[in-house]
């Protein structure tokens, strides 16, 4: 019911901000032309990260199909990725061990916690809700939300929190989004490979619409690494329109030796918005012991 009442606030909240989008209006420099990113966006692949097309780039996952595509049952992230400072590179390294053992290991999906930025890229769906002075994008799972202040800067102090403190601007076609502050849990992480983060990491994403041939290297690109999830999140195959790409930067020295980037690129969804809660079990069913999950030692009333 929660849920259903904030879908219902935000959309009268973007129904009544659609006048500003396609007009005039204020961004950082100059006054620019506000893009229209609202609308269901899909990309349901795994692991979601698209390698770019030279430079440092994501931890990639070194079990392969029979068809060279990333084997989304067994996660081995590539330890020796130069990105990776040393005591990274060996956490990368224990958790693709764990997966070559035959076992999974706990992740923020599969263990129902929030998954913060860029981890909650991997989602499948997005939708965006924009009005003059927020972005709302809300993922697949309905507890994945997140709230952009725009044209705002971070506070002196932040105070940690799941998906950190994100704050945006406009740079023509351009929505630009700033995160930090991103909050350490029990299953921190930057990807699906166990790459972990600290207090210093800082993503910055880049979103605009571009042409389908613009972005056909990178959706190239994405089909030879990350395994096509199913028809239950997809897309028009035979769509060539527009299609809405994210570029982020990330960077937290106290893991990485270096700046890296991806890209998402997104397609309008085919399917309509399904509720879906992920649901906490206390037994994890890879290890046959109880999860590190908050449990009351009481009842509540």
């Amino acid at each position: 019911m929660q849920r259903r009442k904030f879908l219902l606030m935000a959309t009268l909240a973007a129904a009544a901000a659609t006048f500003a989008l396609g007009q005039a209006a204020p961004s950082r420099g100059a006054s620019a032309t506000i893009p229209d990113f609202s609308g269901i966006w899909s990309h349901p692949y795994l692991t979601g990260f698209e390698p770019p097309a030279s430079g440092p780039g994501p931890v990639k996952n070194t079990s392969r199909r029979s068809d060279g595509v990333g084997n989304f049952q067994q996660l081995v992230g590539d330890y020796r990725n130069p990105i990776l400072k040393p005591q990274a590179a060996e956490t990368v390294k224990k958790h693709g061990e764990i997966s070559l053992s035959g076992v999974g290991y706990p992740t923020p999906s599969n263990q129902c916690w929030p998954g913060g930025v860029p981890y909650v890229f991997w989602d499948f769906l997005v939708q965006i809700f924009q009005t003059p002075d927020h972005v709302t994008m809300l993922y697949r799972q309905g507890d994945e939300v997140r709230h952009v202040r725009m044209n705002q800067s971070h506070p002196a102090k932040v105070t940690p929190s799941w998906y950190g403190d994100s704050v945006g601007h406009y740079e023509g076609d351009t929505l630009v989004i700033d995160t930090v502050g991103i909050k350490i849990g029990p299953f921190a992480m930057v990807d699906m490979y166990g790459t972990p983060h600290t207090e210093k990491l800082h993503v910055v994403e880049r979103y605009r619409l571009v042409d389908y041939a613009a972005a056909k290297d990178a959706i190239d690109r994405n089909a030879k690494e990350n395994s096509h999830a199913g028809a239950a999140w997809d897309f028009d195959a035979g769509y060539r329109g527009k299609v809405l790409q994210l570029q982020f930067t990330v960077e937290d020295d106290g893991v990485f030796t270096m700046p890296w980037t991806s890209t998402i690129t997104y397609r309008p969804a085919v399917v309509s918005w399904t509720e879906l809660i992920c649901a906490e079990n206390p037994h994890q069913y890879y290890a046959g012991k109880d999860s590190p999950i908050p449990q009351a030692a009481k009842p509540d009333f």
